[in-house]
């Protein structure tokens, strides 16, 4: 997925399947798709996929909806192809970086808009009530129970408490030179108390903020924001990557760690070490890298919340996604593979006697 998401165009991507990594040689040097001679057929199967899906809201406004690649262990972005044609298509374009800041923005900024080319001029960051709450410390969330009674009582001070995540977001935006708009969605169980005390941890920052009530009225829940984020790209741009492509994968790892995580250093074992030599020995050293981490937590450790600082960004193993063109450090504790309910909507899918598709809904 991460292969077309990254393409710019199909004769990017004829060369980027070319480039995969099969195998290697008894030497120890990497065979790509290329060396069978298998890359243009696998580009011819990939041929449509190449295309976005055109849809459009409920309000009419054009989407394009195209690639999903993994954000834990890829980059987490829709596809290139899309924003080089959604630009081109009106005023403003909004894409989207999966999870919190400090790994989709972190990852547009520094992989796919390397890629791209495209310079953002404001970034949206999105906050409730009920995150911040938990970044507190003070609640405990588990997965598919019901959500603590106390999380849902009006506490503008657990949100305050919380605070230091949005904080640390706030700065990580701006550590690319981008104007930051912190996004309020909105839930029925908030309290305006709350929803102010965001303002108030936003506007500190120096940061635009709006409240957002777009889940039921639409887009007139959302001027505010729209009226936002509009200002904040009039504002003189100044983006910047966070590292140089010439920079080593060892260089490139650390001010991620260090800038936009909060780590107070980096810790390689033995193996990860040796691979990450073996990578830039085969000529990988230039691509930016994408660190693979929990996505509970700024750190490596989805149990600790809020913006920890002075502890250590454990790598554990390295990969490379040569194709894609980025390089995954493992971090902490990782699955490496995307998780799937226990009947998964692809069992229902199936071709019937005319050989029509069903079970898709």
């Amino acid at each position: 997925m991460a292969v077309p998401a990254l393409a710019t165009s199909l004769r990017d991507l004829r060369e980027r399947l070319g480039r995969i990594v099969i195998g290697s040689s008894l030497a120890g040097e990497p065979i790509t798709a290329e060396d069978p001679g298998a890359a243009g057929a696998m580009t011819v199967i990939m041929r449509e996929a190449i295309k976005p899906n055109l849809m459009q809201t409920l309000e009419n406004t054009p989407v394009l909806v195209h690639a999903g690649p993994f954000g834990n262990i890829a980059h987490g972005n829709s596809s290139v192809v899309s924003d080089l044609i959604g630009i081109r298509g009106g005023d403003f374009l909004v894409t989207e970086a999966g999870f919190g800041d400090d790994m989709g923005a972190e990852r547009f900024f520094n992989i796919k808009c390397r890629t791209s080319g495209l310079r953002p001029d404001a970034a949206v960051l999105v906050a409730t009530v009920r995150a911040l709450k938990v970044h507190s410390g003070r609640h405990v969330v588990v997965a598919g129970n019901p959500l603590p009674p106390e999380l849902l009582e009006e506490n503008p001070d657990d949100v305050h408490a919380g605070a230091d995540n949005l904080r640390k977001q706030i700065e990580n935006v701006r550590l690319h030179g981008v104007s930051p708009v912190v996004a309020i969605n909105a839930f029925p169980t908030d309290y305006d108390s709350e929803h102010a005390a965001i303002r108030e941890v936003a506007e500190e920052m120096g940061a635009r903020v709006a409240v957002c009530n777009h889940f039921s009225p639409g887009g007139k829940g959302a001027v505010e924001l729209a009226e936002a984020v509009a200002a904040a790209a009039e504002e003189p741009a100044d983006f910047r990557l966070l590292y140089p492509d010439e920079a080593n994968l060892r260089e490139k790892i650390e001010p991620s760690a260090t800038k936009v995580y909060g780590a107070q250093a980096v810790e390689y074992d033995l193996t990860p070490s040796r691979q990450l030599d073996s990578y830039e020995k085969n000529g990988y050293g230039t691509l930016p890298v994408c660190i693979a981490k929990t996505h509970l937590s700024i750190s490596s450790d989805p149990s600790v919340k809020g913006a920890p600082t002075g502890w250590v960004l454990p790598v554990r193993g390295v990969r490379a996604s040569v194709g894609a063109g980025f390089i995954y450090p493992i971090c902490g504790d990782m699955r490496t593979m995307p998780g799937l309910s226990a009947h998964p909507a692809a069992e229902g899918i199936d071709i019937d006697e005319r050989g029509e598709i069903v079970g898709l809904s």
